[in-house]
C-alpha cells in the first residue's frame, strides 16, 4: 500500500514531498520525491488524558466519533466507570474498547474511592492495581487525585506509587492549585503529570520541577488560553488532553481543533504537532506509530497545516475515517450497572436553617474549582428554601449505592429560573446530583433517574426529558450521534430554563468532585475541599 503527498515529520522537524509505503500495518518504506498534490500526510493525534465515559459513549462507539477527527490512540483513564463498577467496570471498558481500530491505552485508577468523605460503588486497592499491570497489560497509574495523601506520604497512597513504579509505570498526577515546595514534594513522589494547571505561573512552577503539563480543553474545564503561551519555551514537556467531552462536542471536533486553535494563534507547527503526537507516545511507551519507517502505519491526511481538516485516517494501515465519515458499523452493548437506592419523597430535601446566612458553591463557568460565598439565605417555616431570583438554587446528592437521605447545599451561577435538572454522572462517585427551585422539582428529577437506572434529566413545569445513560448510569448503548442529539436537546433546555454555563451538565457533574477546591457536595454533606473536611450549611 502506498500514499503520495506533502510529509509532515515531527520527529525530525522537517516536511518533505514523497510517499509513504507499507504492509501488514507496518511502514515499509518513506521515499523523497516530488508529487502532485496539496494533502499533508502526519501521525495521528492523540489525546493524553480523558475519560471515555464522560462522552456517555461505549469505547466503540467514542471511536466512531474521534476517527473522523484524526486522532489515533488515547490515554484513557477508567476511574468513572471503576468507582461505580470496580474491577469488572474497568476490563468492560477494556473488552469493548478491543472491538475498535482506535488504540485505547487504559490507566489503573489510584482513587477508587476519591476520598473518605463520599459513599462510592466499589474500592480499587493496590493489589488490584498490581493484578492490572501484571495480568491485564495497562500502562500507567492514572491521576494521583488525592494529592493531600501523596504530600503526608500517607502509606495506602505510596503503595499505590510504589507498584507503578515495580513495574516501570508512568504515574499521573492531578493537583490543581498545587504551588512550590508543596508541588516539588507532590512530583519528587514520582509523579510525571498534570492535566489540572489553570494558570501559567502553576504550570511554570510544576514544569521546574521536572513535571510534564497536558493543556487540557475539555467542554467544562478549558485551560488553552491560559497555558498555551507555554509552548514557546516548554513545548518538549507540553501535551493536549480534552479530560471530559461530551458528544456534541466531540462531533465537532478533538485534538484537531486543539492543533489548529495553537498554530493559528501563531505557534511553531512542529512544537504545536509534537505536543499531539510525539510526546505523549515518547512519555508512556505507546505502540503508536510516528511516521518513521518500522512504526505502525498510524497516520492522518490534512488539508493544510493551518486548518488541519482530516481527510482520511488509517490505523495499522487500515482506512478507518474519510472525509468526516468513520468506516466501523454501529456496534452493540451489554448492560452492567449498580443501582440500589428507592424512590425519595419532596420532604426528603427539606432542611432547617441553623441561621440566617449560608454557606454556597459558587461554580465557576469553564472550571472545576468552585468558590466559597457566604450570603443571606431565604427562609421560610424555618426551612431553607432556593431563591431564583437572587441565583441561589437547592443542590443534592442522593446516595444511589443505598437508601440513605439525601445530603443537601446550595449553589450559585448554576443560574436556572425554574424547574430542575438531575444527573447520574457526578465525579466521582456518581451518585445522584440534582440542582432546582423547589423540592418538587428535585425531587421528580431524582425519581425520574432512579426509575431509568441512571441518565441525565431536567424537569420544566409539566415537560420531563431524560437521557437514559443504562451503562452504569454513565454511558448510553446508543450511537454517538443519537447520543449528540438527545444530549443537544436537554442542553437546549437547560439554557431555555435559564443556565448561562456552557456546559451545564458537565459542570454539575464537577460539584460533587470533593478532590478540587474550594466547596463541593458530597452524598455525605456540604464539604470544604481546602481543610478537607465537612462544613455547616448554615450560620
Amino acid at each position: 500500500m502506498i500514499i503520495t503527498g506533502k510529509i509532515f515529520d515531527p520527529l525530525n522537524r522537517r516536511t518533505f514531498s514523497g510517499t509513504v509505503e507499507w504492509q501488514d500495518g507496518k511502514i515499509t518504506a518513506i521515499r523523497e520525491h516530488d508529487v502532485d498534490t496539496e494533502q499533508y500526510i502526519l501521525p495521528g493525534f492523540v489525546d493524553a488524558h480523558i475519560h471515555i465515559e464522560s462522552s456517555m459513549l461505549t469505547p466503540y462507539e467514542f471511536s466512531r466519533m474521534a476517527l473522523p477527527h484524526g486522532t489515533v490512540a488515547t490515554i484513557s483513564d477508567p476511574h468513572e466507570i471503576a468507582n461505580v463498577m470496580g474491577m469488572p467496570g474497568i476490563r468492560y471498558m477494556m473488552e469493548n474498547a478491543s472491538r475498535s481500530p482506535l488504540k485505547f491505552y487504559f490507566g489503573a485508577p489510584s482513587c477508587v474511592p476519591a476520598t473518605s468523605f463520599e459513599t462510592a460503588g466499589a474500592t480499587i486497592t493496590a493489589a488490584d492495581i498490581e493484578e492490572l499491570f501484571r495480568d491485564d497489560g495497562l500502562i500507567y497509574l492514572a491521576e494521583m487525585m488525592n494529592y493531600p495523601g501523596v504530600l503526608h506520604r500517607d502509606p495506602l497512597v505510596m503503595e499505590k506509587i510504589a507498584v507503578a513504579q515495580k513495574y516501570n509505570r508512568k504515574v499521573d498526577g492531578h493537583a490543581p492549585g498545587l504551588r512550590a515546595d508543596d508541588a516539588a514534594h507532590y512530583i519528587a513522589a514520582g509523579i510525571s503529570t498534570d492535566h489540572e494547571c489553570f494558570s501559567l505561573a502553576e504550570a511554570i512552577d510544576k514544569l521546574r520541577h521536572g513535571m510534564k503539563v497536558i493543556i487540557r480543553e475539555g467542554s467544562a474545564a478549558r485551560n488553552y488560553e491560559a497555558l498555551i503561551p507555554l509552548m514557546d519555551e516548554h513545548a518538549d514537556n507540553l501535551m493536549f488532553c480534552s479530560d471530559d467531552k461530551h458528544p456534541d462536542d466531540l462531533e465537532l471536533g478533538h485534538i484537531d481543533r486543539l492543533v489548529s486553535r495553537a498554530v493559528l494563534d501563531g505557534y511553531d507547527v512542529f512544537d504545536v504537532v509534537r505536543a499531539a503526537t510525539v510526546n505523549p507516545v515518547h512519555h508512556y511507551g505507546m505502540n503508536v506509530g510516528l511516521l518513521q519507517v518500522g512504526d505502525p502505519a498510524d497516520f492522518i491526511v490534512v488539508n493544510n497545516l493551518q486548518e488541519f481538516n482530516v481527510l482520511k485516517t488509517y490505523i495499522s494501515g487500515e482506512l478507518v475515517a474519510e472525509n468526516g465519515a468513520c468506516q466501523l458499523p454501529q456496534g452493540t452493548h451489554e448492560i452492567i450497572n449498580q443501582f440500589n437506592c428507592s424512590p425519595k419523597l419532596p420532604a426528603d430535601f427539606h432542611v432547617a436553617a441553623a441561621g440566617k446566612k449560608i454557606h454556597l458553591i459558587e461554580a465557576l463557568d469553564g472550571q472545576l474549582i468552585t468558590l466559597k460565598l457566604t450570603e443571606p439565605g431565604v427562609i421560610r417555616d424555618g426551612q431553607l428554601c432556593a431563591d431564583p431570583e437572587n441565583n441561589q438554587l437547592k443542590i443534592a446528592v442522593v446516595n444511589r449505592y443505598q437508601d440513605a437521605l439525601p445530603a443537601i447545599g446550595m449553589i450559585k451561577n448554576i443560574g436556572l429560573r425554574r424547574g430542575a435538572i438531575a444527573s447520574t454522572v457526578a465525579h466521582d462517585s456518581h451518585n445522584i446530583i440534582a440542582v432546582g427551585c423547589t423540592d418538587e422539582d428535585i425531587c421528580r428529577a431524582v425519581n425520574l433517574l432512579i426509575q431509568h437506572r441512571g441518565g441525565l434529566c431536567a424537569i420544566d413545569g409539566e415537560e420531563e426529558l431524560v437521557l437514559p445513560l443504562p451503562i452504569a448510569g454513565l454511558i448510553s448503548d446508543q450511537d454517538g450521534v443519537s447520543v449528540s442529539r438527545a444530549y443537544s436537546v436537554l442542553d437546549r433546555k437547560v439554557k431555555e430554563m435559564g443556565s448561562t454555563l456552557r456546559a451545564p451538565y458537565m459542570t454539575l457533574s464537577f460539584m460533587a468532585l470533593l478532590v478540587i477546591p474550594e466547596f463541593k457536595m458530597s452524598d455525605l454533606g456540604l464539604f470544604d475541599a481546602i481543610n478537607f473536611q465537612f462544613a455547616p450549611l448554615s450560620e
